[in-house]
């Protein structure tokens, strides 16, 4: 049964419940008492039947639930003539169910919202002219218009001068992001300036919002252990219910004790509590940009103990920057890296690309580059601006040119953790370096602060790097361990053994991540554009890559964890003091159904507090 058809029916069922119970207060204030038990039970037969249907439907797939409660006290209060009683149980369970499915449905509304906005169709230049095509057709390469109000089809990067797009329903911020030409633009962004030309930069099934999207309806399917939990617990109540109710009989010879005892002790305080506080803290961490898979990964993500962090792309940026230029001769930095940008943008290795991102934001412009020879983790060779350029690592550039120099042969990447340097030769001659460096996130030794004050007690990091590399990336941390030279093997053994110390969270975002990710009790991908085994893996996705989006999540899941608990504890406590009062006649069977009422929309109004964390 689809969510509308059942939120539908609820409301359907719960009319007929108001108007019999309406119709039959009516009839009673007109002296029409006989009358007035016939609307009652008009109402309350409907939602009885389908009550039943609903236990026989648990029961074939052996799940036993307190909706048996809810059925034996209205089948009681009828048998024994309390049509009234059963009448204002039937308004309260039909209520409660309703009201359930629209708080769940408000829980779900940020979630929900990233699916409405999935779009159907695209523009795209072809030949001189604009056509709309399906997302299945567009291709990597392929030049998108995205007007204004448009949500981006697809990944790819900013080819107009600028662009001011809109990243609230991905990653919570609520400014406008501007982004320059060459920039990186997430599907799922909104356009919130003038219109402006997407390059793609992959198929849209391959897309960031493409992903979100499946990682969505999978976490709306999921139910949680604590709500399974909440399952084994009705049967220990059922039982208390039923035997208090016999022996309120048995003791008093009343029937009517039974029936009242049976009212108080309506199951909404444990299947309605739990289900609403997660899904709503599901909801809040999405609005954060911190995609939960399920209930259960909510729930175990607010007891992580250990938290264990990969470094490359966690850790740190995962992206090399130039972090100095220097000249062996004549040549300024500018130059410099005029002349290595030029000649790599013929290559595709990542530190080629960075060094023409890195010209780019220097506004440098770029010449074609003409003969180019490259030889692959080695370096590229070619002509710029009619003179003879190579670029690469030092014994490769060294082996090209005439003349090193001094200053080359004291530039050796095992003297600079963590660091690679690139040379750069012009006519035969060494004419400079560029040092680069996988730098930390900014603001992580605050975030790791942060980590722990939320109850982390462990922070480590597991890298397959030089221990030399790890030790100088974490300098200054804290960290309670580092763990270098590790193979993904390795990383799972690490995982595994921190489990003495009690729930472990991997962090990670490369494919050598996945198995660790899917070894520990929660696995947290890198950035939903990450690998797509580490995402797969992953029971957590930062929709951003920022690792300090983890925090907020970290803080909405165990909040939404101890409001489940709060609800389930003080609603069942006000109903079994509500069902001993019953017990020894202090509530009539129809008080009993009020006071079950205002325990219900207690519970339920304290589980959406969840939607409201503060981080």
């Amino acid at each position: 049964m689809t969510a509308f058809v059942r939120n539908h029916l609820n409301a359907g069922l719960l009319a007929i419940a108001l108007l019999g119970l309406v119709t039959g207060l009516g009839l009673m204030l007109a002296g029409f008492q006989a009358p007035a038990g016939i609307a009652w039970s008009a109402g309350v037969l409907p939602v009885l039947v389908a009550l039943v249907v609903e236990i026989a439907r648990g029961l074939s797939k052996g799940e036993v639930g307190l909706d048996i409660v809810a059925a034996l006290s209205m089948s009681a209060a009828l048998l024994f003539g309390e049509s009234l009683a059963a009448a204002v149980v039937a308004v309260m369970y039909s209520g409660g169910t309703y009201l359930e499915s629209f708080a769940e449905g408000r829980a779900r509304h940020e979630m929900s919202s990233l699916l409405s906005r999935v779009p159907r169709t695209a523009t795209r230049h072809r030949n001189g002219a604009l056509e709309e095509v399906p997302l299945d057709a567009i291709e990597p390469g392929d030049r998108m218009l995205i007007r204004q109000g448009d949500v981006a089809p697809v990944d790819g990067v900013v080819a107009s001068a600028w662009a001011l797009v809109d990243q609230s329903a991905l990653t919570g911020e609520s400014m406008p992001v501007r982004l320059e030409r060459g920039q990186e633009v997430m599907s799922g962004s909104t356009n919130a300036g003038e219109a402006f030309d997407l390059t793609a930069a992959r198929r849209a099934r391959n897309s960031t919002y493409a992903g979100i999207v499946r990682l969505v309806e999978a976490a709306q399917k999921s139910k949680a252990p604590m709500a399974r939990l909440a399952d084994r617990y009705s049967l220990v109540f059922l039982a208390v219910t039923v035997a208090l109710a016999f022996a309120a009989w048995w003791f008093s010879g009343d029937p009517v004790r039974a029936v009242a005892v049976l009212v108080v002790a309506t199951p909404c305080p444990l299947i309605l509590a739990v289900p609403v506080a997660l899904v709503a803290g599901l909801s809040r961490a999405a609005h954060f940009g911190v995609l939960i898979k399920g209930a259960k990964h909510l729930e175990a993500m607010a007891q992580i103990q250990t938290l264990i962090l990969d470094k490359t792309g966690t850790l740190t940026d995962g992206r090399p920057r130039i972090v100095a230029i220097h000249s062996h001769g004549t040549l300024g930095e500018d130059e410099i890296l005029h002349f290595a940008a030029a000649l790599d943008q013929a290559s595709k290795h990542p530190t080629a690309q960075a060094i023409v991102a890195a010209a780019s934001e220097r506004g440098l412009t770029l010449p074609v580059p003409q003969d180019v020879r490259e030889t692959p983790g080695e370096g590229v060779e070619g002509i710029i601006d009619g003179r003879a350029v190579v670029v690469g690592g030092i014994g490769f550039v060294t082996g090209r040119v005439e003349r090193a120099g001094p200053e080359a042969a004291r530039q050796d990447p095992e003297r600079e953790p963590g660091a690679v340097v690139v040379a750069l030769g012009v006519d035969g001659r060494m004419a400079g370096h560029l040092v680069m460096a996988d730098a930390l996130r900014t603001g992580i030794a605050r975030f790791l602060t942060d980590v722990r004050a939320v109850g982390v007690g462990r922070i480590l990091l597991a890298t397959g790097d030089r221990r030399a590399v790890a030790d100088a990336v974490t300098e200054g941390l804290g960290l309670d361990a580092v763990r270098a030279d590790l193979t993904p093997d390795q990383k799972v053994l690490l995982v595994l053994s921190e489990r003495k110390n009690g729930p472990v969270m991997m962090v990670g975002d490369g494919i050598n991540d996945a198995p660790a990710l899917a070894a520990a009790d929660i696995g947290v991908a890198m950035g939903a554009r990450g690998a797509a085994a580490s995402a797969e893996a992953a029971d957590v996705v930062l929709l951003v890559d920022q690792l300090d989006r983890l925090l907020p999540g970290l803080k909405v899941a165990r909040g939404a964890r101890r409001i489940a608990i709060q609800s389930v504890v003080a609603g069942i406590g006000l109903s079994i003091a509500g069902m001993i009062a019953a017990a020894f006649g202090l509530l009539s069977p129809v008080q009993g159904a009020l006071l079950q009422e205002v325990i219900d929309i207690a519970v339920i109004l304290n589980a959406l507090r969840a939607l409201r964390i503060e981080t």
